[in-house]
């Protein structure tokens, strides 16, 4: 069997709204992640886990998978980066150990297409050794300086695992000398939106390769309503979800990144009314009427965005298509 091709992967991304991060090295915060509504809980070996807890967190994070009730969150580990000697340890022991109940694995502080080839390498092995699937577990790759995000074009086209890029606003910052103390807010003094760049740069380089784009933290975490502006613009340019730290920030994300229930439905309408326009019955026309709205192909593109989105947060309709009158 062999690894999943491009159409493959990209038909099972799944919702990202809130990718909560939970310590890996913390056994309650894990139980107590598995009731919270976010979408992606990622268990952490790298940042949130000191240098002496991580050996002993791998085997934390293997318990927590096999045993734990993850059902409806995508299950992801983020490991240590290739630059260190626990990378390799860490993907062997929780591959191999939960591999059957994990979905991803995050690489952080990626520089180059070749290390994620190196790390889908490496999942195949342990893949082909253990009897899993090959090619199930995805890869997901986190942009956090300069060298990866000049890179981002290749990185997003260097595995059919590949499910996220991700941005690492607090290394990147750092990477680029930016004059703040503050994770995800703007430098002082600048009269612009100082991330659109780096954002929009991810943003292309995912979408080339039908993957997701995920903005990182906000590290107030009791500052929801900070929160809530800096999500909005991520999902205003079009990324698919943020970062959460805290419970507290786990309904805002999911609610940001769905759409109204006013835009949900009025997309719903809109491939109805498409799909009626082109067939025999409604006169296989290129373009129809919606009310006051004229639609046709470019709509519908449109509409299955904002529909997917809807359906993927379990959204219902509250309306129906009526076909015109003959």
């Amino acid at each position: 069997m062999t690894a999943p091709d491009r159409a493959d992967a990209a038909s099972r991304l799944r919702p990202r709204r809130s990718c909560l991060a939970v310590p890996g090295s913390n056994p309650r915060f894990l139980e107590k992640a598995q009731g919270l509504p976010a979408d992606q809980v990622f268990l952490d070996l790298e940042d949130a886990c000191a240098p002496l807890a991580k050996e002993d967190a791998r085997h934390t994070i293997v318990k927590a998978l096999n045993e734990g009730d993850w059902t409806g969150k995508t299950r992801v580990v983020r490991v240590n980066d290739w630059t260190t000697h626990w990378t390799y340890r860490d993907v062997i022991t929780v591959v191999e150990g939960a591999g059957p109940n994990l979905d991803c694995i995050m690489l952080p502080k990626v520089q180059d297409a070749q290390q994620v080839i190196a790390l889908d390498l490496l999942l195949t092995q342990i893949e082909k050794t253990m009897g899993f699937e090959i090619g199930r577990i995805g890869i997901e790759a986190q942009i956090e300086n300069a060298k990866g995000l000049v890179n981002v074009d290749e990185i997003a086209g260097a595995s059919p695992r590949l499910e996220t890029i991700v941005f690492g606003p607090a290394d990147f910052m750092a990477s680029i000398n930016m004059k703040s103390l503050v994770v995800g807010e703007q430098p002082p003094g600048y009269p612009a939106d100082a991330y659109h760049y780096i954002l929009m740069r991810i943003l292309m380089a995912a979408r080339m390769h039908d993957l997701q784009a995920i903005d990182g933290p906000y590290l107030q975490i009791r500052n929801v309503d900070g929160f809530r502006e800096v999500a909005g613009r991520a999902a205003a340019l079009g990324y698919d979800g943020k970062w959460v730290l805290h419970p507290g920030q786990v309904e805002a994300a999911n609610e940001v990144f769905s759409p109204s229930q006013e835009d949900y439905d009025h997309a719903e309408l809109i491939l109805d009314a498409y799909d009626y326009c082109t067939s025999a019955e409604g006169g296989m026309k290129g373009s129809a009427m919606l009310g006051d709205e004229m639609i046709d192909e470019a709509s519908r593109k449109m509409a299955l965005v904002v529909a997917g989105k809807g359906r993927a947060a379990g959204m219902s309709r509250t309306s129906t298509f009526q076909p015109p009158e003959a």
